[in-house]
């Protein structure tokens, strides 16, 4: 049971959300940082960083 106050609902709904996403934008800043090593950091130039960056963009992720 996550107990009679709303605020305890709300904790143990927002913690796993927030898990999730957290995990998801790691994975996101992994595959950016990897692109932006493993060709040219201009994303007009680096396909692979172009890609990766719009699939950031489309899961909202923040820009720090």
């Amino acid at each position: 049971m996550s107990g009679h106050s709303k605020w305890s609902t709300i904790k143990h709904k927002k913690g796993a959300a927030d898990a999730k996403r957290g995990i998801l934008f790691t994975k996101l800043a992994r595959e950016i940082m990897v692109a932006a090593r493993n060709g040219d950091p201009n994303p007009d130039m680096n396909f692979r960083l172009r890609l990766a960056i719009d699939n950031a963009k489309s899961q909202n992720m923040p820009k720090d």
